[in-house]
């Protein structure tokens, strides 16, 4: 069993407020969620404005099956208008 963690931290320009960038959030994640069936939430950086680390783990029986989604999150992350990735992590264990 191979458990694949990404850390990722992000900037969104575009919030003004903790409700702006909560609803910028929940909809990341949903979309998320759906294309990769993969667990991702907020885990630091509540209360700042337009900065979030996200953290996102999935559950495989491959290694690169793992590190190819995590890559691909990443990827599709990239290209969002919203948001800005200043930097990530990927950790396979």
């Amino acid at each position: 069993m191979v458990v694949g963690l990404l850390s990722l931290e992000i900037f969104i320009p575009e919030s003004n407020s903790l409700k702006t960038k909560r609803m910028i959030l929940r909809s990341i994640k949903d979309k998320i969620r759906g294309d990769f069936n993969v667990s991702i939430a907020e885990v630091d950086n509540q209360n700042l404005w337009q900065r979030a680390l996200l953290g996102v783990s999935i559950v495989s029986n491959d290694k690169k099956y793992a590190n190819r989604v995590l890559n691909k999150i990443v990827d599709k992350l990239s290209t969002n208008g919203f948001i800005s990735i200043i930097d990530y992590q990927i950790e396979l264990l």
